[in-house]
């Protein structure tokens, strides 16, 4: 029996590189909630952006689902 360590250090790199994006970006999201602009443009876009960070969240929780049930 053989270890194959490049296949398992793969594993691990994009576990860990999925992982932190995961949370860098929901943290963004909600940064971004958190602020209180005053005014119109800066603040829509603040709040777009915010959205759209949650949406990517969403969309790469539903992919991994899509991987593990599919």
């Amino acid at each position: 029996m053989s270890i194959d360590w490049h296949a398992l250090g793969t594993v691990l790199a994009v576990t860990l590189l999925a992982t932190v994006g995961l949370v860098g970006v929901f943290t963004l999201g909600i940064v971004g909630l958190s602020r209180r602009e005053t005014g119109g443009g800066a603040a829509l876009l603040t709040r777009t952006g915010a959205y759209v960070c949650f949406a990517a969240c969403a969309a790469a929780v539903a992919y991994g689902i899509h991987l593990i049930a599919g």
